[in-house]
């Protein structure tokens, strides 16, 4: 039986420069090429054991950047719970000052933010966050965040998104940035409490989970620099599980009105739902109205014939009929076709839709829901 790897205690469940470690004494070069730890980027190593989520990319580029960088958009909603908003194989994306320079970096998206200096803030509660030293160098040669720019149909959509596809900085309501940690998922925090004195060897840089935009300047971040289909998931999300609100949302938009990306921003906010129970859920929607369908409600009550009030999840009343996304969704009354059956029961026509149809075959799936709601009396 190998023997196990060494992994001194003041680095257990921690990220780190490698570098420090070795100059204290802690761990070998060799040593650091071992399973205990897993290199994340260049010198900066984590304990093996954490999981490899986006928070922990995350905190591994906080390592490399400067204590003025903030998490925002999608990285910093994943870090407020939204957990389809990145994954570990991810880009990070962070906030500037719009004067400080860093260099490209692997994995790393840079935005520009506010004048000379970053927003006021209250500090980041990471415990045993590292500052790191900056980066020098130029910006990446392109910083431009391209966005897919839905179909030309206004019918039933607020507005559409302006032809704007610049990198945007926002000003965050209240300094924009929140700190409270978030909970991995095994219930870990992200770095260990160090000593009263912090921690036993000195200038050793670790990286608690780092402070980012607050939802509703997150949602703004996201709604701006990510595709419609995946931008409105995030912010269905950030709204179901109240960690923002519509009345925010028009706020941070009306404040924002005259910045590039403030027409895109209100659209992406108008077409969000906080109903929404997943993101293929969410695009589903997005997508049938971006083709020019009527808006559907969602999670639409029906009473059915047992007394039950069952839930459509994308339905147009005045026609009865609904779409039913996949069948992981299954609310009161059994599993997903019995309540499909139910709800055919009750009079509705109901379409179900994989997620394999919805990714492959969604032209299919435009020409079944059209004919369905022609077929009701629908008339484009």
């Amino acid at each position: 039986m190998p023997p196990p790897p060494h992994r001194p205690a003041v680095l257990a469940w921690q990220v780190f420069r490698g570098s420090d470690a070795i100059r204290q004494g802690l761990v070998t070069e060799h040593q650091l090429r071992s399973s205990a730890w897993l290199r994340l980027r260049h010198d900066v190593y984590a304990d093996a054991r954490l999981d490899r989520d986006h928070a922990l990319a995350c905190r591994a580029a906080a390592l490399r950047l400067p204590p003025e960088a903030v998490v925002a958009g999608p990285s910093a909603a994943y870090l407020h719970g939204v957990e389809h908003a990145a994954s570990f194989a991810d880009d990070v994306h962070f906030l500037v000052p719009r004067t400080m320079r860093l260099g490209p970096q692997r994995g790393l998206r840079v935005h520009s933010t506010g004048p000379a200096t970053s927003p006021p803030c209250a500090p980041a509660r990471s415990r045993g966050a590292g500052d790191g030293p900056g980066v020098p160098g130029r910006p990446p040669a392109d910083r431009r965040n391209v966005a897919a720019r839905p179909p030309d149909d206004r019918r039933n959509v607020a507005a559409r998104p302006p032809d704007d596809r610049r990198d945007v900085a926002v000003r965050p309501p209240g300094g924009g940035r929140s700190t409270a940690a978030r909970p991995s998922a095994t219930g870990r925090s992200g770095a260990v409490l160090p000593p009263p004195g912090g921690l036993l060897v000195a200038e050793l840089r670790t990286a608690g989970v780092p402070a980012r935009t607050d939802p509703t300047a997150a949602a703004w971040e996201t709604a701006v620099w990510l595709e419609p289909l995946r931008a409105v998931g995030i912010v269905d999300s950030l709204l179901r599980q109240g960690l923002t609100s519509r009345e925010a949302l028009v706020g941070i938009a009306d404040r924002n009105a005259d910045r590039p990306g403030g027409r895109r921003a209100r659209w992406v906010f108008e077409l969000a739902d906080p109903g929404a129970r997943s993101p293929a859920e969410s695009e589903l929607r997005v997508r049938l109205v971006l083709a020019g369908l009527p808006r559907p409600a969602v999670r639409h009550p029906v009473r059915v014939a047992s007394g039950l009030v069952l839930h459509a999840d994308l339905g147009w009343p005045a026609y009865r009929v609904a779409v039913a996304p996949d069948g992981r969704h299954a609310g009161a009354g059994g599993g997903h076709l019995d309540r499909i059956a139910q709800l055919v029961g009750a009079g509705w026509l109901v379409l179900p839709v994989t997620g394999r149809r919805l990714r492959q075959d969604f032209p299919g799936v435009l020409r079944e829901v059209r004919a369905a709601l022609g077929a009701r009396g629908w008339r484009p």
